[in-house]
């Protein structure tokens, strides 16, 4: 009876039973500081491997912010020289030839209601520019001349450059004013008085240079006289061919509808009516499509880079064996493992993304300080990029993270 009492547990056996061990949780500071030890044991190694991730993101970035850049310097242009300007040029006749505006195309022009400016070019035909006397006749350069009304520069928002525009004293003598593409075709630097070139045969003195003009592309290569100079002096039949139409904003497209009626009433199938900010417009889109090619460029230069990183961390677990399976003998998780190997390949990841951000901005400050543009570097770029970066890091660490996580703890430590 004795003996069956030893064999019974008495009262509160149960409680002095030891738990099962529960594996201590490790805090998001701990995760870090693992997943960064074995990155500050191979600093060169973890530098490489952050470089390709950088170069990806820094590629992105930098094509990205320089389009944005220079869409914003655009929208700037546009706001300055305003999005209401229209010209009308003449076209073709149905035969081919080149057509005839009237020459009161500009006064019936001035009659349209919501029209607040206009003015007038006009092509001279023959006559050839030449920087002196001793250029031979073949060389023209692609220069043309072109008869301009006084009020030209206000309409199409020209800036001179250097000296002043044609006025009511130089308008009616072989006085000329040159665009930038003309200016530096003729070797022409600056105006002034002693400055000559010699139009259709005759000196003219160059009084000014203009900026390049965004609204009226074609001025840029021209040699622009005074209306009543090439009447007189180069033989100008008087017929404008390029008319330039300021209007009200809200009545654009309704002016737009009726100037090529307006300007030649027998044929207004030989007037050409655009307008010069669709023209920027469009070249604004065609860099959208070459940028979005870059990108694509950028993200293979992020996948390589990303490989990299795989490779890294391949490596890194190989390595380590001998560590892994030590931890593992002191209780650490295959979580835990998986954890720190993951966290690893993230820091080494966002390491790269934020260099490449950062590299990419300045990339993007740098030139579009030399162009003279605003510095535009999207939010969502760099948001983006640091986001890629992350996603790349953790699907190049998750197999060597799962590998690490895998191996057992005495074949870890047997591990060579």
């Amino acid at each position: 009876m004795t003996a069956g009492l030893v064999g019974r547990p008495g009262p509160g056996a149960a409680d002095r039973i030891p738990p099962e061990p529960v594996p201590a949780r490790m805090r998001p500071r701990d995760v870090l500081r693992t997943g960064a030890a074995g990155l500050r044991t191979r600093p060169l190694r973890a530098f490489l491997s952050a470089l390709g991730i950088a170069i990806g993101i820094a590629a992105m970035t930098g094509v990205v912010g320089i389009s944005s850049s220079s869409g914003a310097e655009l929208d700037r242009t546009l706001a300055a020289l305003g999005t209401n300007l229209l010209t009308a040029a003449a076209g073709q006749t149905l035969t081919g030839e080149e057509a005839e505006m009237p020459v009161e195309a500009e006064a019936m022009i001035e009659r349209i209601g919501p029209v607040r400016a206009v003015s007038a070019t006009g092509y001279v035909d023959g006559a050839k520019v030449y920087r002196s006397e001793r250029i031979p006749e073949a060389q023209t350069g692609g220069v043309s001349v072109h008869a301009a009304r006084l009020d030209l520069p206000a309409t199409v928002g020209a800036r001179v450059r250097s000296g002043t525009w044609l006025n009511e004293a130089t308008h009616r003598h072989p006085a000329a004013v040159l665009g930038s593409t003309a200016a530096r075709r003729l070797g022409v630097t600056a105006a002034g008085p002693d400055v000559q070139v010699v139009v259709g045969g005759e000196r003219f003195t160059v009084v000014g240079v203009l900026d390049p003009v965004p609204l009226a592309a074609e001025l840029d290569a021209a040699v622009l006289v005074g209306w009543p100079a090439a009447e007189a002096v180069l033989g100008f039949d008087g017929h404008p061919t390029t008319l330039y139409t300021r209007c009200e904003e809200a009545r654009l497209e309704s002016v737009r509808a009726v100037l090529a009626a307006t300007a030649d009433p027998e044929a207004p199938n030989e007037v050409d009516v655009s307008r010069p900010s669709d023209a920027l417009a469009a070249k604004q889109a065609a860099d959208q499509a070459f940028t979005g090619l870059l990108l694509g460029v950028g993200a293979v230069a992020l996948l390589v880079g990303g490989v990299g990183v795989a490779n890294t961390m391949v490596i890194s677990v190989l390595e380590r064996r001998a560590e892994i399976g030590l931890r593992r003998s002191l209780g650490a998780t295959r979580g835990q493992i998986r954890t720190q190997f993951l966290a690893e390949s993230l820091l080494l990841s966002a390491l790269g993304g934020a260099g490449g951000v950062l590299l990419g901005a300045a990339v993007t400050a740098g030139y579009a300080l030399y162009q003279g543009w605003p510095v535009v570097v999207p939010a969502w770029a760099a948001g983006g990029g640091l986001a890629a970066t992350l996603a790349v890091g953790a699907l190049a660490g998750l197999y060597p993270a799962v590998r690490a996580s895998r191996l057992s703890p005495a074949r870890a430590l047997a591990a060579p």
